[in-house]
C-alpha cells in the first residue's frame, strides 16, 4: 500500500500516482525559467529582520499540535471556537516560553490566521490609565474587546446610539443602550472570551455655567450637552467566574460565512456604571467634580485607533492577494486542460498533449492582476503606515496638519484593498476550475473570512484649493498635489503616441491623478453649483473615492520603480518589478477606461495602445509567475492548500484531503421502509482512530 493506507478509503500502490508529468516536476519547470533571484526579491520586500523572525516563529508554530489546521474543516461551530480558544492560549503560552517581542507575536499570528483591543489603550490612555488597563492587558490578567459596531450603524461613527452620560454627583459615566438597534454587534471576542470591552458611546455631560458671564460653558440650554462619540472601558464579565456582570446583556451573533472561531458578539447596557477613570482620557476631559468637558485640539483625534486599523488592512489586504495568487498560479501551472487548436501535430500525426492551464492568456488576465495588485498595496500600505506614524508623532508635538489627509486616504484605501482582496480570492477561486470549490483549496474559507468621508475631505481640498492655491493645505500632501496640477490645466491630455511611451512611470501618475480631480471637481460642481443632494451624489462620491485610493496605489509603486535604490541596485528586480508595475497600472487604467476617456486625458486611439499593452505584458509575466509567488514565501503551513502546495503535488494530496471526511468513517441504512439511518463503522475506523 502507498501513503493512502490507514485511512478508511485505501488506495492500491498501483493506482497512488497521476498519470504523466508530475506536479513536483512542473513546477521545477517553471522555477528554471526565473530572470531574477526570488530569494532577493523574497529579502527586498520583507527585509532579513522579518525573515530571520520567519525562520524562528514557523517551525515552533507549525509543530504545535494547538495549531494544527488539518481538521478544522470538519468541525462544529463550537469545535472551532474552542480550537481556537486553545490557539489563543497556546499563543500566550509560547510568547512567554520563547520571550517573543510585539514582531514575533505579530508573525505567529500571520500564520495561524488569528487588536484593537490593546492599540486604542495604548494610544489613548493617560499615564494612570496605562497602569490601571494598558499594562494589566499586555499581560493578559485582562482579556479585552473593541466595540464600536451596532445593529443599526455601521461605518457612522457619529450616529452611534449608546450614550455616556456623565454625573459628578457619583463621578461615575452611566452607559446606556437606549434600543435594541444601540446593541453592540460584530465585536471580537465579545461573545464567550472578553472580560473587558472599549465601548464607543455618545458622550453626554451636565452643562456647567460661568457665574461671572452668567453663560454656559457651551451656549446651549438644556441640562446635557452631547459631545459626540468617545472610547470608554467597560468591565463586561467577572474575571475569575466568568459570569456577567448587572447591566450587561451579551451574546454571540452566531454562524457567520467566515471567521468561526472567533465569537464575534453583541451587546446591550442597561443602567451601567463605570468609574471616571474609565473614560479614556488622552485627548479630551471631564473635570470629575463639575463635569466640565474640554475638547480634543481636533475632531479626528479619538478616531486613532481606526485610523491605524484602516492602514493596516491596506498592507495586510497585500497577502491575501498573494496567497490567492499562489494558490491559483501553482496550481494552474499543473493543472493541464485541452490542447492549443493551432499548436502543430507531432511527428507521427497525434495531437499535442494538453496545455497547462497557464498558458492560456483568458486565465493569465484573471490571475496575474492580483500578484500584481499585492505589489501595489505593498508599497502603499508601507507607505500608509509610515503616514499614520509620521501623523501620531506630529499630533505629540500639537501638529495637527496629516491628521486629515491621512484619516481620509486610508478609509478610502480600506474600501478600495479589502474589494481588491475578496474580487482577488473569487477570480482565483474560479480559475482553479472544479476544485477551487473545495474546501481543501484553501481559497472557499479564505474568502468567507476576509467612503464618505474621502468625498468631504476632497471636496474641502478642492474649495481650498480653488480659492487659494498657495493655501497651507498646498504644501501637505499628494491629494493637493494633483489638484493643483488638474487646476493649473482642466485640459491637459496624455502626451502618448507609441506603445513604448506607455513605460514612463511618470505618465501613470499624472494620468491617474489627473482623473482623480477630474471626477472630484466634477462631483463638486454638482454638489455647489447644481444644489444636489449628498444622497444623489453618493454615486459620483464612490467614484471619487477609487479614483484617489488608485492614485495612491499607482504613486507609490510608482516611486519605488523610480527612486528606491535598494530596488534599482539590483538590475534583475528592478525589471522585473517594473513589468509588475506596468501590468498593474496598464490593467487598472484600462479596466476604469471610460473615466480616462470622460476626462478628455486618453483618446480613443491611446486606449487601444493601453490594451494591446495589457496583453503583451501578460506574456511576459507569463515565465515570471511562479518564481515571482515563490518571491512572496507563503508558507505552505499558511496556504492550508491542496491546490497551492511549493511542492506541486496537488493530486495525492486532494485525495488525502477527501480521505480525511468523517463520513468515510460510517455506513448507512437507506432502505426506503426502514426508520433506522446508521448502519455502523466502517470497515478501518480503528486505523483512522490513530492518525
Amino acid at each position: 500500500m502507498s501513503s493512502f493506507s490507514g485511512f478508511p478509503v485505501e488506495i492500491p500502490e498501483h493506482l497512488s500516482k497521476p498519470v504523466g508529468t508530475s506536479g513536483t516536476r512542473l513546477l521545477e519547470i517553471e522555477r528554471s525559467k526565473a530572470s531574477f533571484s526570488p530569494d532577493d526579491l523574497r529579502s527586498y520586500l520583507y527585509g532579513r529582520d522579518h525573515l530571520d523572525r520567519l525562520k524562528r516563529v514557523l517551525p515552533i508554530v507549525e509543530n504545535d499540535p494547538a495549531f494544527d489546521k488539518s481538521q478544522i474543516h470538519y468541525m462544529s461551530r463550537e469545535e472551532k471556537y474552542v480550537h481556537g480558544l486553545k490557539k489563543d492560549k497556546r499563543l500566550v503560552q509560547l510568547t512567554r516560553e520563547h520571550g517573543w517581542s510585539q514582531e514575533d507575536v505579530k508573525v505567529a499570528e500571520e500564520l495561524i490566521d488569528n487588536s484593537m483591543f490593546l492599540k486604542t489603550l495604548r494610544a489613548q490612555t493617560t499615564d494612570e490609565q496605562k497602569e490601571l488597563f494598558t499594562k494589566p492587558a499586555e499581560n493578559f490578567d485582562i482579556i479585552g474587546c473593541y466595540s464600536q459596531t451596532e445593529l443599526g450603524h455601521g461605518s457612522n461613527v457619529q450616529g452611534l446610539e449608546t450614550t455616556a452620560t456623565y454625573q459628578p454627583e457619583s463621578k461615575t459615566f452611566l452607559i446606556q443602550s437606549p434600543g435594541l438597534s444601540s446593541m453592540k454587534w460584530w465585536s471580537g471576542g465579545l461573545g464567550r472570551t472578553a472580560d473587558h470591552s472599549i465601548i464607543m458611546a455618545q458622550l453626554y455631560t451636565p452643562l456647567v455655567v460661568d457665574f461671572f458671564l452668567c453663560i454656559s460653558q457651551d451656549g446651549k440650554d438644556g441640562k446635557l450637552v452631547k459631545r459626540g462619540p468617545f472610547p470608554f472601558i467597560v468591565p463586561i464579565r467577572d474575571r475569575k467566574t466568568r459570569e456577567l456582570l448587572p447591566g450587561r446583556i451579551i451574546m454571540d451573533i452566531g454562524p457567520k460565512a467566515g471567521y468561526p472561531m472567533t465569537d464575534n458578539g453583541a451587546a446591550l447596557f442597561d443602567k451601567v456604571e463605570i468609574p471616571h477613570v474609565n473614560f479614556l482620557a488622552k485627548f479630551a476631559q471631564v473635570d470629575p467634580d463639575t463635569g466640565k468637558f474640554t475638547r480634543p485640539q481636533h475632531d479626528k483625534l479619538s478616531y486613532g485607533t481606526m485610523t491605524f486599523i484602516r492602514a493596516n488592512i491596506v498592507y495586510g489586504a497585500r497577502m491575501i492577494l498573494v496567497r490567492s495568487a499562489t494558490v491559483a498560479i501553482r496550481y494552474c501551472a499543473v493543472r493541464r486542460q485541452f490542447a492549443d487548436r493551432d499548436a502543430p501535430q507531432t511527428d507521427d500525426g497525434r495531437q499535442p498533449s494538453e496545455s497547462q492551464v497557464l498558458n492560456y492568456s483568458l486565465v493569465q488576465a484573471r490571475i496575474f492582476p492580483p500578484l500584481v495588485q499585492a505589489f501595489a498595496l505593498h508599497y502603499t500600505g508601507k507607505a500608509m503606515m509610515d503616514a499614520y506614524e509620521a501623523s501620531q508623532s506630529a499630533l505629540e508635538e500639537g501638529d495637527f496638519s496629516l491628521l486629515a489627509d491621512v484619516h481620509a486616504s486610508s478609509s478610502g484605501l480600506k474600501s478600495l484593498s479589502t474589494i481588491m482582496a475578496s474580487n482577488a480570492i473569487e477570480e482565483c477561486r474560479r480559475a482553479c476550475g472544479g476544485h477551487g470549490y473545495s474546501l481543501s483549496s484553501g481559497l472557499a474559507s479564505l474568502y468567507a473570512d476576509y467612503l464618505p468621508q474621502v468625498g468631504r475631505y476632497l471636496f474641502k481640498t478642492f474649495r481650498t484649493l480653488l480659492q487659494d492655491r498657495n493655501a497651507p493645505v498646498a504644501k501637505e500632501n499628494l491629494t493637493a498635489r494633483y489638484i493643483l496640477k488638474y487646476l493649473e490645466n482642466p485640459q491637459a491630455t496624455a502626451a502618448v503616441k507609441y506603445a513604448g511611451d506607455l513605460g514612463n512611470p511618470q505618465f501613470y501618475i499624472d494620468a491617474f491623478g489627473h482623473r482623480a480631480a477630474y471626477l472630484a471637481a466634477t462631483a463638486l460642481r454638482k454638489r455647489d453649483v447644481e444644489k444636489r443632494t449628498w444622497n444623489a451624489l453618493l454615486i459620483d462620491i464612490f467614484r471619487c473615492s477609487t479614483a484617489h485610493s488608485q492614485y495612491y496605489l499607482v504613486y507609490y509603486f510608482a516611486q519605488a520603480i523610480m527612486h528606491d535604490e535598494a530596488l534599482k541596485s539590483q538590475p534583475a528586480l528592478h525589471r522585473v518589478m517594473s513589468t509588475c508595475f506596468e501590468l498593474f497600472a496598464c490593467y487598472t487604467m484600462e479596466a476604469e477606461a471610460s473615466e480616462f476617456l470622460s476626462s478628455g486625458y486618453l483618446s480613443p486611439k491611446q486606449h487601444e495602445l493601453l490594451r494591446n499593452r495589457v496583453h503583451e505584458l501578460l506574456a511576459e509575466l507569463r515565465p515570471q509567475a511562479v518564481p515571482l509567488v515563490d518571491a512572496w514565501g507563503c508558507p505552505d503551513y499558511l496556504l492550508n492548500s491542496a491546490l497551492g502546495r511549493s511542492d506541486g503535488d496537488v493530486y495525492p494530496a486532494l485525495v488525502r484531503f477527501g480521505q480525511g471526511e468523517p463520513l468515510n468513517r460510517k455506513r448507512f441504512n437507506v432502505a426506503i421502509d426502514d426508520a433506522e439511518s446508521y448502519a455502523g463503522d466502517e470497515r478501518g475506523t480503528r486505523a483512522w482512530s490513530k492518525l
